[in-house]
């Protein structure tokens, strides 16, 4: 049986570049995941995995020409949007290394004896451990910050975790560049190359998440991939968890108040998010809610003049592409939908930016202007037009779970006390996993406080994927109880070996 070749290819063309790799058949994926499993000890001392994260990073920056001018060439995201995803990559392997260091990840607790108590409470002392064998699925729009040295691999090394990944098909060269940069910087830190390995190929996906050595997995992509992925990881015999962020639409509130002190801002900033990367981050603002009246006009005049000064852009590539003329096409036949700018095709091989525009009381309507509510990939987004407070809660109520959700206020809703801005964020809380105000959801920051999920269809889980924080996605707590302290693991035992962190009898 011949294996089928991965092609690199120019999505500015259509054509391929270069035969990079070949899919991997259901014994390469085993191969690779038992490889993987027998690298995870190697992982098991602290600062082994502080050298690695810290020696990837220095690599990937050391290679920054060759991985921008290969990752441009397979996403057409232009070199100055990589040069900064490549630093914002390093970064997220550099920070991931500090919060290994600090070891406040681990959440060491000491519960001390107590026989006075009723009932009586033995010696506890607890501790988190790595999960096993992660398997990480690569996002198309982020070929390094969520890809082979993205997040959940950085992530998932830092918690001990050895990683297979699954390279998305839109960026094969640049995933076995990175794979490779991350398996030297491995073996230049003492560590086997295999605690890194890369797979190619849709079967190969399927192959990885059932495989029974692999303890975890992280995903980033479609709602429909995405969904497939978690039902299989949960239909194992051993289920297992799968941390997917799979969709959103993002939802942005005007207010009536915001729109009359600052329209014209409001829809200029509104137009450079949604095309932002073409219209191709998980937090594009795809659904805004407007007040109607003058002063809505003159924001949707605004982003209509910003939308129609944008010029054609290239997607992913042109699966990406159909998806997008197609879906554009078919929400905007619908009645009552208009087209202000009218996006779709920009050319055989680009799209152009715009925008739609429907009243609220006719997307209440639900039946087909369900569609409206679901996102769509590319440089577009829905504004509608609410005529009071009850309609645009109305139109929130009918929304999924949400990456982000921003509100635009005024000065006086910022500052003065408590009201309709204070039940707004109340109901978009229930809602997102990251509330914006006065701001624009594209750009993610890696922060301590970060969080980067939602209740689903954002995400299966309630973790983070970016920040410190998404380091316990592949942890499981466990307890010692009346362990000899000889017989402890070094981070429990009383000296404190390690200098970590602790919370002792509750202090």
């Amino acid at each position: 049986m011949t294996a089928n070749p991965v092609w690199s290819v120019d999505p500015r063309t259509g054509k391929q570049r270069e035969r990079v790799a070949v899919e991997a058949t259901a014994p390469d994926v085993d191969r690779a995941v038992r490889a993987t499993h027998a690298a995870r000890g190697a992982l098991a001392a602290a600062a082994s995995r502080t050298a690695f994260l810290r020696a990837a990073a220095d690599l990937l920056d050391g290679a920054a020409t060759r991985i921008v001018e290969t990752a441009d060439a397979e996403t057409a995201l232009g070199s100055a949007r990589l040069t900064g995803e490549l630093a914002r990559t390093t970064g997220q392997l550099r920070a991931f290394a500090d919060v290994v260091e600090e070891g406040a990840y681990l959440d060491v607790r000491i519960d001390r004896a107590d026989p006075s108590l009723t009932p009586p409470r033995p010696e506890l002392r607890r501790y988190k451990v790595p999960l096993g064998v992660v398997a990480v699925y690569a996002a198309s729009n982020f070929p390094l910050a969520f890809s082979v040295p993205g997040g959940d691999t950085a992530s998932a090394l830092a918690a001990g975790c050895p990683v297979v990944v699954k390279a998305h098909p839109d960026h094969p060269a640049t995933s076995e560049l990175c794979g490779e940069l991350l398996r030297r910087a491995a073996v230049a830190s003492g560590l086997p190359a295999d605690v890194v390995t890369v797979v190619h190929g849709f079967d190969a996906g399927l192959e990885l998440v059932r495989h029974p050595l692999v303890a975890a997995a992280g995903f980033t992509g479609s709602i429909r991939g995405g969904r497939a992925l978690f039902d299989a990881a949960a239909a194992r015999p051993v289920p297992i968890p799968f941390h997917g962020e799979l969709g959103s639409l993002n939802p942005v509130v005007v207010t009536p108040a915001a729109a009359a002190e600052r329209a014209e801002e409001i829809g200029s900033g509104l137009a450079a998010s949604v095309t932002l990367g073409v219209g191709q981050f998980c937090v594009k603002p795809g659904l805004v809610l407007v007040p109607e009246g003058a002063d809505g006009d003159l924001l949707t005049a605004a982003l209509a003049k910003q939308l129609g000064q944008t010029g054609p852009g290239v997607l992913l590539d042109h699966r990406m592409r159909d998806a997008f003329v197609s879906g554009v096409r078919e929400r905007a036949a619908l009645p009552g939908v208009t087209a202000p700018v009218t996006p779709g095709p920009g050319g055989e091989h680009t799209v152009a930016a715009g925008h739609l525009s429907v009243a609220a009381a006719r997307l209440l309507e639900g039946g087909p202007y369900e569609l409206l509510l679901e996102e769509c990939f590319g440089p577009v987004t829905v504004v509608v037009r609410y005529s009071g407070a009850e309609e645009a809660a109305a139109v929130l109520d009918r929304l999924g779970g949400n990456l982000s959700a921003t509100l635009q206020l005024s000065r006086a809703e910022t500052e003065g006390a408590p009201g309709p801005a204070a039940a707004l964020i109340a109901q978009v809380t229930g809602l997102a996993g990251r509330i914006v105000v006065n701001g624009w959801p594209t750009g993610v920051a890696v922060a301590p406080a970060q969080h980067h999920g939602g209740p689903y269809p954002a995400a299966t889980s309630h973790s983070t994927s970016v920040g410190g924080t998404a380091i316990e996605r592949w942890l499981r707590p466990v307890a010692y109880q009346s362990v000899p302290d000889a017989l402890l693991p070094p981070e429990l035992r009383e000296g404190n070996p390690l200098g970590l962190p602790r919370r002792v009898t509750g202090a």
